[in-house]
């Protein structure tokens, strides 16, 4: 199993998951490309992982940095700004704390490492740096293990998604469509149709 080592010399390392592991390596990428990125977790609670993924990330040379519900939602935007003013790599919070009202335009990558059930935090969370302004490239990425309860979560999502986007007249583009195996629904057939006409 992959290790990324912790504290000050001579201590042991930390055994990371392959799935930290991923989002090590993603984040590595993103910043050697000159990317900042956001991390959704959702254990953010009583089981708080936020602390682990900070050190992970930050053993990985990756400054980052933990956006905390002890924030109030009329500093975030301030909190924000301040870590990409002190050029901080990657900030970690839950998604449900920058849902709605930020623009969060100084970080084109985002990464769920966990999404939780809701459909409606997931998709405005996927959306905080699709904004007006926007000059790079967004990249939202679903970590996540086959066959898992996961994986079983986001395929459900994606079809709700599917559907709500197509009755209203939109073509599905979550990023989640890649779970859409199945044939699609004659609605979302018929809706990209027309709109090739």
């Amino acid at each position: 199993m992959p290790s990324v080592f912790s504290g000050d010399e001579g201590d042991s390392f930390i055994e990371c998951s392959p799935k930290e592991q991923s989002l090590v390596e993603h984040c590595l990428a993103e910043k050697t490309d000159g990317r900042k990125v956001l991390v959704y977790a959702t254990y953010t609670g009583t089981r708080d992982i936020t602390g682990r993924l900070k050190l992970i990330l930050e053993q990985a040379g990756l400054k980052t940095a933990i956006l905390k519900s002890n924030v109030s939602p009329e500093k975030r935007e301030d909190w924000i700004l301040d870590k990409v003013d002190k050029d901080y790599d990657i900030v970690i919070t839950n998604p449900e704390l920058v849902k709605t009202g930020l623009d969060l335009l100084d970080f084109p990558t985002i990464i769920f490492l966990q999404t939780g059930f809701n459909v409606y935090t997931l998709q405005q969370a996927a959306k905080r740096s699709f904004r007006i302004g926007q000059k790079n490239d967004v990249k939202v990425i679903y970590l996540g293990y086959e066959n898992s309860a996961q994986t079983s979560c986001l395929k459900l999502m994606a079809k709700k998604i599917a559907v709500s986007q197509s009755t209203s007249g939109d073509m599905p583009d979550s990023g989640l469509d890649i779970l859409n195996s199945d044939d699609e629904s004659i609605e979302v057939a018929l809706a990209k149709q027309l709109i090739a006409v």
